[in-house]
């Protein structure tokens, strides 16, 4: 896949570079800030950008700002969103949006070279590739009328497995339950969370992303 890296840390940029070339990758671009990123895809859209949230000149949301024009611009483009921060309102806008080829890491938590791999070929083939942790944040912002309180706590561990992409079937191998039940839980979870309209993929994931910033 083509893959463009935009991050200030001239360190990790090289370490990616590498890796991701190894692995028989082609990293068409690597820069260190949100203008050079842009203008970068602008010459040649990747299948996906690997974005840090704080970059040049003020070091506070660049990233992210950045991650939302490309969706707006370049739809195609996936956006896999690696960073040490979580940052609350433009993080929300991003996931709550057509979420189809869209992730957010923590750098910190990315301990597997296979697990980054493995979210970056997801987020290239138009799927999600979320840590949990950040779902648990934004979560842990809302207020006590959060509609995920409805939920069971089976429910919300399945609805924590839905936020990373994975099918019904995977979760049901996860969760050591048939997938008959899965399915069962996944449609308590649409009716609990007044998401209505016919199923698919997208609709999965936005019950998950769609309560993120209530």
């Amino acid at each position: 896949m083509r893959v463009i890296l935009a991050d200030d840390s001239t360190l990790l940029r090289e370490g990616l570079v590498r890796l991701l070339t190894e692995e028989g990758h082609e990293v068409t671009a690597a820069v260190g800030d949100a203008a050079a990123l842009l203008a970068a895809v602008d010459r040649e859209p990747p299948d996906v950008a690997v974005i840090d949230v704080r970059m040049p000149p003020t070091h506070s949301d660049e990233g992210l700002r950045a991650a939302l024009d490309i969706r707006r611009r370049w739809p195609a483009v996936g956006v896999l969103v690696l960073s040490q921060y979580v940052e609350g309102r433009y993080a929300t806008e991003l996931l709550t949006g057509e979420p189809a080829g869209v992730g957010y890491l923590l750098k910190d938590r990315v301990v597997e070279i296979d697990e980054f791999l493995d979210a970056l070929e997801r987020v290239a083939a138009g799927r999600t590739a979320f840590d949990p942790e950040v779902v648990r944040r934004l979560l842990a912002r809302s207020s006590h009328t959060d509609p995920l309180a409805r939920l069971t706590p089976r429910e919300r561990e399945v609805l924590h497995e839905m936020a990373q992409g994975h099918t019904n079937a995977t979760i049901a191998e996860h969760l050591w339950v048939s997938r008959s039940a899965v399915e069962k839980h996944v449609n308590a979870i649409f009716d609990k969370l007044q998401l209505p309209g016919p199923g698919g993929y997208s609709r999965r994931v936005l019950a998950v992303l769609r309560y993120l910033g209530s």
